[in-house]
C-alpha cells in the first residue's frame, strides 16, 4: 500500500487528523485521518455501522470531536459553525437527501443557495440554467413537487441543490443508496463530470466497486477506524478489499 497520504500536504483542501467521536459513551470513531486534495475525489468506503456517515457529520460540524482536528484550506474547524463552513463552501449531501417534499424541484434548487442569498447575492439565474443543463430530468420536472420524483431524480436534485451552494468541497454521503444500478452508473458519471470541471469530492460509499473506478485515493474505514488506504486503483487490486467489498478473489 502506498505511504501515507494524510499528512499535511501542498493543495490541501480538507485535512482530517486523529479524529475521535463520540455517541454517548461510546466511541464511533478512533483517531481517524484522512486528507482530500484539491480537484480530486477521495472516497471513504466500509460495511454498514464502520462509522461513515459519523465522518461525515463530524467534519461539517454536526457532531461533536471528542479529540483530534478538522483544517479547512489549512485552517481550524474548531471555532466554526456548521452554517459556516457552508458558507465557506463545505456542502454535504445527505445520505437521506433531506429535501423539501412539498416544495417544488425549483424551489429546493432556490434554496440551496441560501448562504449565498445571506452574503447579498441575488442572482442565480444562470447557476440554475446550469444546474438544469447538467440534469435535463430536472428541468422537465422544475413544477413537480420534489417528494414525487423517482428515486434517482432526488439524488439528481440533492446534488443539483448542492452545487447551488458552489461547493469548494463537496461531500456525499451513500449517493447510490437504493438506485437501479443503470441510474448508480449516471450519478457517477455525473460525479465524474464534476470532477474534470474542479470540484472536489469526499465520497462516503457502500458500492466499493463504483467509487473506486471514479476516485483518486482511497480509505477503507472498519468499526470506526480506517485500516487501509492507498490509491483507489491499488485499493481496487488489494485482496483483501476485492474480497470483503468487490465480491471477488484473487
Amino acid at each position: 500500500m502506498s505511504a501515507e497520504h494524510s499528512g499535511p500536504q501542498h493543495g490541501a483542501v480538507l485535512q482530517v487528523h486523529d479524529l475521535h467521536v463520540n455517541y454517548g459513551k461510546v466511541e464511533a470513531l478512533h483517531g481517524v485521518s484522512l486528507q482530500v486534495e484539491a480537484g480530486q475525489i477521495v472516497t471513504v468506503i466500509g460495511p454498514n455501522g464502520a462509522g461513515k456517515t459519523t465522518l461525515l457529520s463530524a467534519i461539517q460540524g454536526v457532531l461533536p470531536l471528542r479529540g483530534g482536528h478538522v483544517a479547512y484550506h489549512g485552517e481550524s474547524l474548531a471555532a466554526i459553525s456548521l452554517e459556516a463552513r457552508v458558507g465557506r463552501g463545505m456542502v454535504l449531501v445527505p445520505e437521506r437527501r433531506e429535501l423539501f417534499s412539498s416544495m417544488n424541484v425549483e424551489d429546493n434548487l432556490t434554496l440551496g443557495a441560501y448562504a449565498r442569498y445571506r452574503r447579498g447575492e441575488r442572482r442565480f439565474a444562470a447557476d440554475l440554467d446550469r444546474v438544469y443543463d447538467r440534469f435535463p430530468r430536472l428541468r422537465e420536472r422544475r413544477r413537480q413537487l420534489a417528494g414525487t420524483l423517482s428515486g434517482g431524480e432526488q439524488q439528481m436534485l440533492a446534488i443539483g441543490r448542492a452545487l447551488m451552494a458552489k461547493p469548494k468541497l463537496l461531500m456525499l454521503d451513500e449517493p447510490s443508496l437504493g438506485l437501479a444500478p443503470i441510474i448508480v452508473r449516471e450519478i457517477f458519471q455525473i460525479l465524474e463530470s464534476l470532477r474534470a470541471e474542479g470540484v472536489t469530492m469526499l465520497l462516503v460509499e457502500q458500492n466499493a466497486r463504483a467509487a473506486l473506478q471514479v476516485s483518486n485515493y482511497a480509505y477503507v474505514l472498519e468499526t470506526g477506524e480506517v485500516s487501509l488506504q492507498g490509491p483507489a486503483g491499488e485499493l481496487a487490486q488489494n485482496e483483501a478489499v476485492a474480497a470483503s467489498y468487490l465480491g471477488t478473489r484473487r
